[in-house]
């Protein structure tokens, strides 16, 4: 796979450093600027990346931090605690999120570990938003559920050099 310079740029601009291992574009803003990347489950130095699928846009990354603020984790844990249906659908995404990154290396040292707590914790709605659109909804159901907290966030001006950042 490959990434455009001008999007790794772009993406440079929107996290504020170099972006390191990044495999593609996985979700774009309204704005067609990236919002999501897909990283190389490991990096050059051989270590592994800790997120396959990782939110770039400062707008999205702002309200997801907004919503983590409002404690909201613990309200999708205690609902996880509650339905055997929504676990059942929570364990499948952290699956999902494992076959993935399996599909292009097996990282045996991480190999149960996927992102933002799943399957059994609620750590971060970043990651969990990330996976969501990186993959479309229905997969992912906190991550969807986040995105429709946090809905509209997006605008038709760009991320990059907006007021937001």
């Amino acid at each position: 796979m490959s990434v455009s310079k001008e999007d790794l740029e772009i993406v440079a601009q929107q996290i504020q450093r170099t972006p390191r291992g990044v495999r593609q574009i996985a979700h774009r803003c309204s704005c067609s600027g990236p919002t999501v990347v897909e990283n190389e489950p490991r990096l050059e130095t051989g270590e592994p990346f800790p997120t396959l699928f990782y939110l770039t846009c400062p707008r999205l990354a702002s309200a997801v931090g907004m919503l983590e603020s409002t404690n909201v984790m613990k309200d999708f844990e205690k609902l996880l605690s509650e339905s055997s249906q929504l676990q059942a659908q929570y364990q499948a995404a952290h699956e999902d999120y494992l076959s993935r990154r399996d599909a292009i290396e097996v990282l045996p040292e991480t190999k149960d570990f996927s992102a933002g707590g799943m399957p059994t914790r609620v750590k971060c709605l970043h990651a969990l938003v990330a996976h969501s659109l990186a993959v479309g909804p229905g997969i992912n159901p906190i991550g969807d559920q986040a995105l429709n907290m946090i809905a509209p966030w997006w605008s038709v001006e760009s991320c990059v050099g907006s007021k937001d950042e």
